[in-house]
């Protein structure tokens, strides 16, 4: 069999990543604090918001959806939204006020006491989610990062951060879904009562 090797590099590279992980016993405590975080604010009917960037928007709107919609079983719907859902608003904010205030500015009309802001970049730089960040802070939303191994300028600002063992970005964000789907999963069996199979 003539296998490209950069297929078993790659794999080999993701497999090191989430061990690292599974190792961090204090990371996956804040995985855990992640999970409670948004299990409290779904129970005082608050809201879930998600930004990012790239392959982050795509992550962050993919994990709102499993909220939104359902992960594992049908049940009622939960409040969680990606910010740049909305491109109308999103070009005429970058356009009018500048892309760094695309998510500030949404936040400002969408954010309240006791909503979660989940902001997500592998750098922990993005000027718009830094933005997003102290725009949440103002609403006196609790903020949980999701970042590469340092964590960037988001390393101290937010309640919760999530910072992936890892400097490559294509392993940072698919630790991200991990975590953000083992999230999910238990959001959904602790809120609602699993159908019988």
């Amino acid at each position: 069999m003539n296998i490209h090797p950069l297929i078993q590099t790659r794999i080999a590279s993701h497999l090191y990543t989430v061990t690292m992980l599974h190792e961090q016993e204090d990371l996956l405590e804040r995985a855990h604090q992640m999970a409670n975080t948004f299990l409290e604010a779904f129970k005082t009917g608050h809201k879930v918001l998600f930004c990012g960037n790239g392959g982050s928007a795509a992550d962050a709107q993919h994990l709102a959806a499993e909220l939104s919609g359902r992960y594992y079983f049908d049940r009622p719907p939960l409040y969680a939204e990606a910010l740049h859902v909305n491109t109308s608003y999103l070009t005429a904010v970058a356009n009018d006020y500048g892309y760094e205030e695309v998510y500030a500015r949404m936040l400002r009309a969408m954010g309240n006491k006791g909503d979660i802001l989940v902001a997500m970049s592998t750098s922990g730089n993005s000027p718009n989610v830094l933005k997003a960040i102290e725009a949440a802070r103002e609403q006196s939303m609790t903020v949980i990062g999701m970042t590469g191994m340092e964590g960037g300028k988001m390393a101290n600002l937010c309640d919760i951060l999530i910072n992936i063992p890892s400097k490559d970005t294509p392993r940072i964000q698919e630790c991200h879904m991990l975590i953000g789907h083992i999230v999910c999963e238990i959001v959904e069996k602790e809120l609602f009562a699993q159908p019988n199979r």
